[in-house]
Order: structure tokens, then C-alpha cells, then sequence
């Protein structure tokens, strides 16, 4: 019988290339936002993948960008300390989209950050025709003997249908050190529920907002209490939490018409929260301004960057 496997693996890619949809899938639980927007994600999110064989931890990244503000260097930051620790990195490209420039940026990037395994992935197979499948496999393999990369494997995915998901579980685990499980079993994240609370009400305020405003903006949980005068048997989570943005016009798009906008945040994230947190929720929300705060090192810190 071989031995039981665990360790770490990231998954890594630019912007918007389906990379914590993916996490999500194999994990089989959302941990990680997720949105059509480029960028949602800002911390390095672990997930717990359970198996027979072996217990994967999943570390979701900021996609590698171009940074315009000082918020976008960190996450880069995030994503080479991440590299340079786990075991094995899933390199992912869209089947709908050609490789180019950033792709082959963050390939070489990988290629001298570490020496550890390479998957590369293609995913969004439920998007693209058979004929650019192809064509990407191909593009995939190109771009790893230019960069150096050396893939393991290649593999085609489709996180939305979960095609071929078990079979790249299957390529990961043995490539993971062997060694006991490192997480208990039954649990799928070792994020605190903090973290977790203030990335759903960020997906949820992401949500049809002007083309500028999403990088503006960061939520911060201030606090997380059990409503005491609630009996055992009805308890009541009360969570209140600040959403920043730069301006005051921002802050008016946030609160909406009469605070329509607001609401809607909390009834969304308010539905995730709950069940998260296995109980009631009472969410207290407010707008505030933080000026330029992507640029700004204090706020960054006081933001959690």
C-alpha cells in the first residue's frame, strides 16, 4: 500500500483565470470569493482537500499583475512568498484565451522562484471550442520548455463541470512529501472566520459596481459577538464591520438610493455568513473613507495588507 502523502500546493496564474473557482471545486467548499472582475482575490486563501491517499492544502493567490498602487506589489509579494513554500504549484491558463505576455511573465517568475513540481492547467474547458483546447495544450507545453517551467503534467480542467478534477487530485498527491495529515479531518479551511466574514461581504459589494470602484475597496470586521439575552437554543451572531472606499462618491455608491445598496450587501454576505457560522446572524455594516489607501502604508497595514 503506498504511503499516505500531504503538503501544500498553489495555485497560481494572472488575473481572472478561474484560479479560486478552481480551489473552491477541490476543496468542495467556497473559501475563496470569487468574481468576473480581475484581482478579487487579495490574501492567500487555504483550503483542505481530504483523501485516502493524502491531505492537500490548497493555497489560493492574487493573480500576478502589473502593479499600479502599492496594494498591487504586496499581493504580488504574497504570491512569490507563496511560490517559494509549497510543494507543488498549478500554473493555470484559460482555454478561451490565447497565452500571452503576462502568462509567459509569471511562468518565468515561477520558473526561478522555485524548483518544486509544475502542473500546468487549462481551464475553462466549458468555454472554448475543441479546436482552441488544442490549441492551448499546445501554447502550454510551448511556454513551459521557453520559460523553463519542465511541466509534470498538462492537463485540461473545467472547475464549472469538474471535468477531469479528480484526475489532477490524482497527479498531486503523489507528488507531495510523504507524512501524517497536518489538519484534522472534517474541517476545510484554517482561515480565521474573520477573514472569511470580510471576504463575503467584499463579493458581495463586488457585485454590479462601476468599473472603478472594485480595487477601492476593503472590509474590515471590528467585531464578532454572541447576543447574549438570546436563549441556547435561538443564538445570534452579531457582527459589525466597516467597508472602505477612497471617496465620497464611492461611499455614496456603496450606501445606494436610500441605503438600497447597502441592505442588498448585507442580505447577500449575510446568507454565506450564516452558513459559515452554523447560526443566526445579526450584520452591522458601515461605509467609511480611508483616502488613497492602496497607496498609503499605514492604511494598507490597517487594512491588513
Amino acid at each position: 500500500m503506498s504511503e499516505f502523502r500531504s503538503g501544500f500546493a498553489c495555485v497560481v496564474g494572472r488575473p481572472n483565470v478561474g484560479k479560486s473557482t478552481l480551489t473552491n471545486q477541490l476543496v468542495g467548499e467556497k473559501i475563496a470569493i470569487t468574481s468576473k472582475r480581475p484581482q478579487t482575490t487579495r490574501h492567500a486563501i487555504r483550503g483542505l482537500v481530504h483523501r485516502i491517499d493524502g491531505q492537500l492544502i490548497l493555497v489560493d493567490t492574487p493573480g500576478v499583475h502589473k502593479p499600479k498602487t502599492l496594494l498591487g506589489s504586496r499581493l504580488n509579494d504574497v504570491v512569490r512568498d507563496t511560490w517559494s513554500e509549497v510543494d507543488v504549484a498549478i500554473f493555470c491558463v484559460p482555454a478561451d484565451q490565447k497565452i500571452g505576455p503576462g502568462d509567459k511573465y509569471i511562468a518565468q517568475e515561477l520558473s526561478s522562484a522555485t524548483r518544486k513540481p509544475k502542473i500546468g492547467v487549462v481551464t475553462k474547458l466549458d468555454s472554448a471550442s475543441q479546436a482552441d483546447i488544442a490549441e492551448r495544450l499546445m501554447e502550454l507545453d510551448a511556454l513551459g520548455k521557453e520559460t523553463g517551467c519542465d511541466w509534470k503534467e498538462i492537463i485540461p480542467i473545467s472547475a464549472k463541470t469538474r471535468a477531469n478534477l479528480d484526475v489532477l487530485l490524482d497527479l498531486i498527491i503523489p507528488l507531495l512529501p510523504e507524512g501524517p495529515a497536518l489538519y484534522p479531518a472534517g474541517i476545510f479551511t484554517d482561515e480565521p472566520v474573520e477573514t472569511m466574514v470580510a471576504e463575503f461581504i467584499r463579493e458581495a459589494a463586488l457585485d454590479d459596481l462601476r468599473e472603478e470602484l472594485p480595487h477601492s475597496l476593503a472590509v474590515v470586521v471590528e467585531s464578532i459577538e454572541p447576543d447574549e439575552e438570546r436563549s441556547a437554543e435561538r443564538p445570534l451572531m452579531r457582527i459589525r464591520a466597516s467597508i472602505y472606499v477612497e471617496r465620497d462618491s464611492q461611499k455614496g455608491i456603496i450606501i445606494g438610493n436610500k441605503g438600497s445598496k447597502l441592505k442588498e450587501i448585507g442580505s447577500i454576505s449575510r446568507k454565506q455568513i450564516e452558513k459559515l457560522i452554523g447560526m443566526q446572524v445579526f450584520l452591522d455594516l458601515h461605509v467609511k473613507i480611508a483616502p488613497e489607501w492602496q497607496s498609503d502604508p499605514k492604511e494598507l497595514s490597517k487594512l491588513g495588507f
